[in-house]
């Protein structure tokens, strides 16, 4: 075979868009249902149609991506289906600022012509982020992209709300709803952001002389639909006044004094004002007492209630309020700032507003049962489990799901209304009766994406997909949305596919924060743009940057110059690669002959094989890339190559054979780092062995025959001794490529056989009759002697060796003067105590060994 040229030096750019390209076209990534092996799939969570690869992104897909690749390569029927999110209220928005530019709204446009309008967007500027992925690597079945607005997907979508329906597990109800005022639409619990932000709380004095009693609030202007003020059974501070009425004041209103166990009688006052048009638990509240629900601000959250405050916006609403009721001397305390947990649009961060309002609802309850037992009994593995408590947590105290959205682009609620007021819901393959109008709403985005592992594979038919890569192998996500999405795929999936869960194991990995372990934000300037790091550094050093610190559950920390550090390991391989192909390194087998350097580098090989597989069973990212990256520098590379060299330069069988080594070690390196970074091992995978692709090659077995101990331990000592005596030449003040005479005393060692290596490594010449040692060294049963004379300016080396020492000495004073202290080392806490003492010892040693080489300098 003709050994290719490999470039000197690795250029990612001009590698990884031709050969992402090749493998596309090649279809690789192409899953066959049909074939005879055993399925592994994975559904990527579909990213928005308006998003741009984040930092997040590229951790949740490098770990898919490096998923995929390995089982592709163990020989599974690997399919890693791809698509986008239609992002209802976020695609909206989107659209809407556009249109907002020519001076136009949607209504302008009317539904139909604005729905069209969205998809006209979707076509020419969604999508970004496909392009990304490849950018990436991401080793997706783009021949099964799909999209949650696609023509499958919708029939998807009416076919599982008419089952729920007809099941009874769909309803429209009059509830407290979190809604938005900005984008205008009802949202679900996990489409709200909490934060603690400044506000104010006032205590108001309703009612007068002995029917007076005084309630707090953050939102005054709320007490304008007040219509009861409840206290706790059992609180006796309030029992004569349970079943009175006190008057509300600006209002002229009365309302009755309720007892209700909701109320909590140690917070404030231990008498709430009950709205139950406006708040969750007063809405639960007026429920249990038959309370009237007064709305008093419309869906833009402005005053509608009769009065001086009507028109004015809920926040200008407020200080007017607290301003009137001061004048009537009803407010008895204020205070501000007064720190809170308030609730924002995730979308347009506008403070959200509970409204009562006409929505449809998933009674979650029998389906957040099933998605529970699912994890209880083992059909579906939480990893790491610890994280099971807060799946749990969730799905036991799930509410029911508002799943209706007061917008225009999405999957319009299939229900219709006759003339007379009655309803139907029309499946996929029924026409609504003749005269009845649909209803305007659409449903949570959440709904169709929570049917994404069945529906993607063809769902409701019974598709040859379906059936062979459902439920899919493992789900990997962030535990952030281990609530948002995970439960409500375990619900549908369960529901849908008859106790089927759509996933074997839920892996989840953390956020990414920056090297101090700072959440990443625009205001404190951290953020990192995985696309600029593709450009300056390739995406291999971005992948392995993020799965170097990817520990199942965990937060990642990265940085800069780590990533810079990974591009480093890049050329590294890059190199050592081609100076294994430079020296005729081959993979046709091993040979017969093999020297202790052969047995250690296959032994440890071995060794990294296994732990590597384990760690993948784990989802230990942080292992593996760990394990690769010491094996791959610190074994092979600084070792087992420095020691071909010698082997090599001998010529005849002996190179022949060390280059058939190289090339199997170089191999199997080059196929397990391929998952991690998958460009630059192909492009040197393919040249080291003339082979097709490394994406189809086999994932390197496991030889138990090759595990040595002996030549583990044997290259081990090799390794001290060069250890040792480096770093004792360092000392004597020579420099790394000095080259000195040396006699090493290696007879009757295991070491014998090596002494060509060891010199060559230590750069030590033979040592003639005139050869008098200046100094001496004994590492286990080796002496090593060398001479200095003439190679080294021995007064400035005393003047070095002098300078250590006085630092050595002072930083000694300082130390055991603490110990010595009685009141240091009665307050100061044992680790601190421990390192101190540490610091002693060190400083002892060092006096010690640079006084010895004072010593032994020349006069």
């Amino acid at each position: 075979m003709t050994t290719p040229e490999l470039p000197t030096q690795y250029q990612p750019a001009e590698v990884e868009t031709r050969g992402y390209e090749r493998w596309v076209s090649a279809g690789y990534f192409t899953a066959d249902a049909g074939s005879g092996r055993e399925p592994y799939s994975i559904v990527l969570p579909p990213p928005n149609v308006t998003g741009s690869l984040h930092v997040g992104h590229a951790l949740d897909h490098s770990i898919q991506d490096a998923l995929t690749r390995r089982a592709r390569m163990r020989g599974y029927e690997t399919l890693w289906l791809p698509g986008m999110d239609h992002a209802g209220i976020a695609t909206q928005n989107v659209v809407e600022r556009e249109i907002a530019k020519d001076g136009l709204s949607r209504h302008d446009f009317g539904r139909e012509a604005f729905v069209e309008r969205v998809w006209q967007w979707k076509e020419e500027s969604g999508g970004r982020i496909l392009g990304q992925m490849k950018k990436l690597g991401d080793g997706v079945d783009w021949s099964r992209e799909r999209f949650t607005m696609d023509q499958g997907l919708s029939r998807a979508v009416q076919t599982i709300f008419k089952k729920l329906f007809d099941d009874g597990l769909i309803y429209r109800a009059e509830r407290i709803i979190n809604w938005c005022p900005r984008c205008l639409t009802a949202l679900s619990d996990i489409e709200v952001e909490h934060s603690d932000d400044d506000g104010e709380l006032v205590s108001i004095r309703y009612g007068s002389g002995d029917a007076e009693i005084v309630v707090a609030t953050t939102r005054a202007e709320t007490m304008l639909g007040d219509t009861a003020v409840a206290v706790h059974p059992n609180d006796e501070r309030y029992a004569h006044l349970i079943g009175k009425e006190v008057e509300v004041p600006l209002t002229g209103r009365s309302i009755p004094i309720v007892a209700d166990e909701h109320v909590d009688p140690s917070f404030g006052t231990g008498a709430v004002k009950v709205t139950p048009a406006h708040d969750p638990n007063d809405f639960e509240i007026g429920r249990r007492h038959s309370l009237e629900s007064l709305v008093i601000m419309d869906e833009r959250g402005i005053i509608t209630a009769h009065g001086p405050f009507q028109g004015l916006d809920r926040f200008e609403a407020r200080p007017a309020v607290v301003g009137a009721l001061r004048q009537q001397g009803r407010i008895v305390a204020e205070k501000r700032p007064y720190v809170h947990s308030v609730g924002h649009c995730s979308r347009c961060k506008t403070v959200v507003e509970p409204r009562l309002s006409l929505q449809w609802f998933v009674n979650v309850a029998p389906l957040a049962k099933a998605a529970g037992d699912a994890v209880r009994d083992g059909r579906t593995r939480i990893h790491p489990p610890e994280l099971a408590k807060r799946y749990f947590d969730w799905v036991d105290d799930m509410h029911d799901w508002c799943i209706s959205r007061q917008l225009w682009w999405g999957h319009r609620i299939p229900v219709w209304y006759g003339p007379d007021g009655d309803m139907v819901c029309v499946g996929p393959d029924a026409e609504p009766p003749a005269g009845y109008q649909q209803d305007p709403d659409v449903l949570d985005t959440w709904f169709s994406s929570g049917l994404w592992p069945f529906s993607t594979l063809g769902w409701p038919d019974e598709t040859p997909d379906l059936a062979r890569f459902y439920p899919t192998s493992v789900l990997v996500t962030g535990y952030d949305i281990l609530f948002f999405w995970v439960a409500r795929m375990m619900m549908f999936g369960l529901y849908a596919m008859d106790g089927r869960p759509p996933f074997r194991t839920v892996a989840l990995h953390g956020m990414v924060r920056d090297q101090f372990g700072k959440k990443m934000s625009k205001s404190f300037g951290n953020v990192v743009d995985p696309l600029d790091w593709i450009a300056r550094y390739g995406a291999d050093a971005t992948r392995f940057t993020l799965l170097r610190g990817a520990n199942p559950g965990s937060d990642v920390a990265i940085s800069e110059d780590w990533a810079a550090g990974s591009r480093n390991f890049c050329n590294k391989i890059w190199n050592a690669t081609r100076f294994a192909l430079m020296n005729g390194a081959v993979s046709d087998g091993l040979p017969d002959e093999l020297t202790a350097p052969d047995r250690w580098i296959l032994s440890r090989l071995q060794s990294v094989i296994s732990s590597v597989d384990a760690a993948f069973e784990e989802f230990e990212f942080a292992k593996i890339s760990d394990a690769l990256y010491h094996f791959a520098w610190d074994e092979v590379f600084d070792w087992y190559v420095e020691l071909a060299k010698v082997q090599i330069s001998e010529g005849g069988a002996v190179a022949e054979n060390t280059a058939r080594v190289l090339g199997h070690v170089f191999d199997a390196l080059l196929r397990m780092l391929h998952p991690l970074v998958p460009f630059v091992t192909e492009e040197l995978w393919q040249a080291l062995t003339g082979r097709e692709s490394v994406v189809i090659a086999s994932w390197p077995d496991f030889s138990p025959e090759l595990v040595d101990p002996e030549a583990e331990q044997e290259v081990a000592s090799l390794q001290e001794l060069v250890t040792e005596v480096r770093r004792f030449r360092s000392d004597q003040g020579l420099k790394p490529g000095q080259r000195v005479a040396a006699r090493l005393s290696l007879s009757g060692t295991a070491l014998a056989t090596h002494e060509p290596a060891i010199r060559t490594l230590l750069r030590l010449d033979d040592a003639t009759e005139a050869f008098s040692p200046t100094a001496r060294l004994t590492v286990g049963a080796v002496t090593v002697e060398i001479d200095t004379a003439g190679a080294i300016d021995v007064a400035a080396e005393r003047k070095r060796l002098e300078k250590d020492l006085a630092a050595a000495r002072k930083e000694h004073a300082q130390v055991t003067g603490k110990l010595g202290n009685e009141q240091f080392m009665a307050k100061a806490p044992d680790d601190v105590v421990a390192k101190v003492r540490q610091r002693a010892a060190q400083a002892e040693e060092d006096i010690d060994r640079l006084e010895g080489l004072l010593a032994a300098l020349p006069a």
